[in-house]
């Protein structure tokens, strides 16, 4: 199965003509659903505005955290897989749907300072604000990256523009033939073993109920061991 993955960037839009193939399915975030009728999944955060949630119609289902906390915790948590609904939505993907592709559009998670920052105007940059789990985006990248790749499925990016994501840049017309990036299988491993000893998870998924749980420190060591995992330089969030 190969997932368009769709995120609300302001080049977004343009998915809005493309022919379904090559993807069997369309999992839009957020608003995302508004930029092409025949969505397949829709999938939002608690605190989503209801004026703004999907409504499923004949073949539709709308993906809530009743469904994605638990896959979330599946993959590690949000604690180590980072909280942003890019991220979400492609974890609960790889445990629902057992995807052989997610190819995301959209999804950069690159903000400029002027103009549109959303398909639809202007909006939150959600994954910019203080956040323990948000300190790398591209660690957290990598993290997903790597062990979408541990089952097979291959993370590749859409865009061309700027992005925290250090997915493979692919064109459509090469979906179909997308292979995991595996990265340093020991180095992954090890990063595995760091997150199992600092045992981090959160069964509710509510984190920031225990701010005082969690070493930065330790946390960033750990993105630089997933970064180290898919041969990437440390990049650091300002």
């Amino acid at each position: 199965m190969r997932v368009l993955m769709l995120g609300s960037a302001p080049m977004a839009a343009e998915a809005a003509n493309w022919p379904r193939e090559p993807f069997d399915l369309v999992l839009a975030i957020n608003n995302a659903w508004r930029v092409r009728p025949d969505w397949d999944l829709a999938i939002h955060p608690y605190d989503f505005p209801a004026e703004r949630q999907a409504v499923a119609g004949p073949g539709q289902r709308v993906v809530t955290e009743a469904d994605f906390v638990s896959a979330q915790n599946d993959y590690g948590g949000f604690v180590y897989a980072g909280a942003t609904m890019a991220f979400t939505a492609a974890y609960w993907a790889l445990c629902a749907l057992k995807p052989s592709v997610i190819a995301a559009y959209g999804c950069d998670m690159h903000y400029p300072k002027a103009g549109p920052t959303h398909f639809y105007g202007t909006g939150t940059p959600d994954p910019l604000r203080p956040d323990v789990t948000l300190r790398c985006l591209e660690a957290k990248s990598a993290r997903l990256m790597l062990l979408a790749a541990r089952q097979g499925c291959a993370m590749v990016n859409l865009s061309t523009g700027p992005s925290r994501l250090v997915f493979p840049r692919q064109k459509q017309s090469e979906v179909a033939g997308a292979v995991p990036f595996v990265g340093n299988r020991a180095a992954v491993e090890a990063a595995l073993r760091l997150e199992a000893e600092l045992g981090y998870l959160v069964p509710s998924g509510r984190y920031w109920e225990e701010p005082g749980r969690f070493d930065v420190a330790a946390l960033d060591r750990l993105d630089a061991m997933w970064l180290a995992a898919a041969k990437l330089p440390m990049r650091q969030t300002g």
